[in-house]
């Protein structure tokens, strides 16, 4: 069977950013969902967490581990070198680069193609979502004297996988935060 791709009905309900938020949420969920780990959402986002990825088990040093995660979606564009920006938010950015939180944090941004129509395809047999997520732990960064957004640059070697999430988790619950 042929993959679909097309337009959603009531595609002008919803803002561009916020759909690359909602997006960038399910693509975390469906790697969070095949690592094995839960991951849900707080009511209120005032932390600049989005979701909570929480693993159960005592195979660690701690048993239980949590991980808080900032969820961030951007057109992807030409990637070009190791690395690329986000312009994160000042807010967002104090809020994941603090070290005196119980449960570590981390931003990860999911790159979707630039026309929507192609961020998703689907048939009876497969489900892609296009393109790609990368994290990034700002813990112990500097402050910024940026006044509205800090460009935070994320590793293109950090994909966000089944592998890294659950190595991530692994490395959480032996007191290693990313």
């Amino acid at each position: 069977m042929d993959i679909v791709v097309g337009k959603a009905l009531g595609t002008d309900s919803v803002d561009h950013n916020q759909r690359k938020e909602q997006f960038s949420k399910a693509y975390i969920q469906a790697v969070a969902s095949v690592a094995g780990f839960s991951a849900t959402t707080p009511t209120v986002d005032d932390d600049s967490v989005d979701l909570f990825v929480s693993g159960s088990g005592r195979d660690g040093t701690f048993a239980s581990p949590r991980l808080e995660l900032q969820a961030k979606g951007r057109n992807s564009g030409e990637l070009i070198g190791e690395h690329f920006s986000y312009d994160l938010k000042l807010k967002n950015y104090n809020d994941l680069r603090l070290t005196n939180f119980l449960v570590p944090r981390i931003l990860v941004v999911v790159l979707v193609p630039s026309d929507i129509e192609f961020w998703l395809e689907q048939s009876e047999e497969r489900l892609s979502m296009k393109r790609c997520g990368y994290w990034v732990s700002l813990r112990g960064m500097e402050e910024s004297n940026n006044k509205n957004t800090v460009a935070v640059h994320l590793p293109r070697s950090n994909v966000f996988t089944v592998e890294a999430l659950g190595s991530i988790m692994q490395g959480i619950s032996n007191g290693v935060w990313p």
